[in-house]
């Protein structure tokens, strides 16, 4: 009989989440069926997500699993399209164990598991970030919607988390001048040396909308948005005619006390004066492209055109400060929390 932790949901509460929001429950697997397999998890996700979801107490109420994905190990199958051995992607949750397949019934439109493709000597546990919803999202919600030509100017939030340090190198691939906004200058030498950023802002220091202007004089062109507020709305103010916004999230809302959000300046009148295109998006959008994205970037790790960085959590016990780490930016790059560690 295997045992598998999970956490659960034990109470709900606005702003940052807290060790006694969580707790760890055992539950016992019952015996395979045939068709099923038993996955052991090795590394989770930690994604700015995942706060969001914790506080929906209608969607995810207490007692319930907290979603989220991981890579896990096929430990045992009687299904032969998922056989012993082989590294497995799955929607599974913040659980040790998991009996699957799980149903293509996700309410996001995220794919229930797949076996990881061939990375060659890259870790598996890319296949949560550059090599996975992370990376997709870069590519096809930086190229797609915003449409990038060479020798514009590329503004990026959260520069140097996993998404947007992978949007502002693949805008370097495309020919754009980038500005990367972090919040510490310790992430911006990194952005610029290693990533190869032409700009970084701190959005901690003062006088924000001189900075940028200084960054980029001659005016924004393309945004890519992870933070909404008013860091946004200044940035929208600074943009050319004819821009274009992809709006991948708002974490500058997620850490927030109930009925203390954010207020921003209203951006209207800079969308309609500069006629500017901005679109939100999920990344399900592109799940019958998921592995032609995955493959593309593979090809440019490959070729040494994207680099990239991950933050590693080890414990199972150690989820609540992963999503600490994350939320409050401890973190240069991708979160994983390591099961294995």
């Amino acid at each position: 009989m295997v045992v598998a932790k999970k956490y659960v949901i034990q109470k709900h509460r606005s702003g940052l989440l807290q060790p006694e929001d969580v707790k760890i429950v055992e539950e016992e697997l019952p015996e395979l069926k045939e068709g099923e397999f038993l996955a052991q998890a090795h590394f989770i996700s930690i994604d700015p997500y995942i706060q969001y979801l914790i506080h929906d107490e209608e969607k995810h109420p207490v007692g319930s699993t907290i979603p989220g994905t991981q890579i896990a190990l096929i430990y045992d199958s009687k299904n032969p399209k998922f056989p012993i051995g082989k590294y497995i992607y799955g929607n599974f949750g913040m659980r040790t164990y998991t009996i699957g397949p799980l149903k293509d019934d996700d309410p996001y439109g995220m794919p229930p598991q797949y076996i990881l493709p061939d990375f060659n000597s890259y870790p598996y546990s890319y296949g949560l970030g550059i090599l996975g919803m992370p990376g997709i999202t870069a590519n096809k919600g930086f190229l797609g919607l915003c449409k990038p030509q060479p020798g514009e100017t590329v503004v990026v939030t959260t520069a140097a988390g996993a998404v947007g340090s992978v949007v502002g190198q693949i805008a370097k691939i495309k020919g754009c001048r980038v500005v990367g906004i972090a919040g510490s200058d310790e992430k911006g030498k990194w952005l610029v040396d290693v990533l190869g950023f032409d700009k970084f802002i701190n959005y901690k220091r003062p006088d924000f909308a001189k900075k940028l202007k200084d960054a980029a004089p001659d005016g924004i062109d393309c945004y890519f948005d992870n933070v909404g507020g008013e860091i946004s709305s200044i940035i929208l103010s600074q943009m050319n005619k004819f821009g274009r916004i992809s709006v991948s999230g708002s974490i500058s809302a997620h850490n927030v006390e109930s009925g203390e959000e954010p207020k921003a300046s209203i951006v209207q009148r800079h969308l309609v004066l500069r006629q500017l295109k901005m679109e939100g998006f999920m990344v399900t959008r592109w799940r019958d492209e998921w592995f032609e994205i995955i493959n593309q970037n593979l090809q440019w790790l490959r070729e040494g055109k994207l680099k990239y960085k991950e933050h590693i959590v080890c414990g199972f016990d150690n989820f609540p400060k992963a999503v600490v780490d994350l939320m409050t930016g401890a973190n240069t790059g991708k979160v994983i929390l390591n099961v294995m560690g």
